[in-house]
């Protein structure tokens, strides 16, 4: 029978586990997405988007370069084909030019092969440097971590100076705590000498009234 894309993709799935390619990137989002549902913080629930759309740029990436090949080889055969057809044409409807028109057309269609050669080459480099810049975050997004550290640099900042602030205001408040246990114990010293004077006192004056 013929089966869905959806039941080959699971069956590929099952057999490959996380896969490679786009079946890994598949499995990815789906995992993503999965921990992104059962995030218990804030943090960790955008992290697991930022994930999503990685995977998610990867994935259109992946289906833009598809195309991009299968255009080309689409294009590729319709040149192959009418290469065939002139080779035929030349060949067998005019004889008496045949062998003359060949070796022109076979010239013609060594350079078109070293043509396609080199067009081949270069999307191999070109997917090669894609695969390179694709691990690179790019400028927006390093820009807006940036701007993100920033901020976090500036908060802690002030979270800091305000700490100074209270660490000073308490230094003042202890200093004016000791000042004043230093008057009070000074001023409980004098009111103890003072004492010990009057009794000192009353003691001499009983003394000389018995005399």
């Amino acid at each position: 029978g013929v089966f869905s894309t959806d039941e080959v993709i699971r069956k590929r799935l099952l057999i490959d586990g996380d896969g490679a390619g786009d079946d890994r990137r598949i499995n990815l989002l789906v995992k993503s997405f999965i921990k992104w549902c059962n995030s218990g913080s804030q943090e960790e629930g955008y992290f697991q988007y930022q994930r999503m759309l990685s995977t998610l740029s990867q994935c259109e990436f992946s289906m833009g370069k598809t195309l991009l090949v299968y255009d080309m080889n689409l294009r590729e055969m319709e040149n192959y084909e009418k290469i065939y057809k002139d080779i035929v044409y030349f060949l067998f409807l005019k004889k008496e030019n045949s062998i003359a028109a060949a070796h022109e057309k076979i010239s013609e269609c060594k350079k078109q092969i070293l043509q396609a050669k080199r067009i081949r080459k270069n999307r191999q480099e070109y997917d090669a440097l894609a695969k390179v810049i694709q691990h690179h975050p790019d400028r927006h997004e390093t820009l807006k971590q940036l701007e993100a550290l920033g901020k976090e640099l500036q908060n802690l900042s002030h979270i800091k100076e305000n700490v100074e602030d209270k660490l000073e205001l308490r230094r003042k408040q202890f200093h004016v705590l000791l000042s004043t246990i230093h008057e009070l114990q000074q001023t409980l010293e004098n009111d103890e000498k003072l004492s010990e004077a009057e009794e000192s006192q009353e003691t001499q004056m009983e003394a000389e009234a018995k005399q």
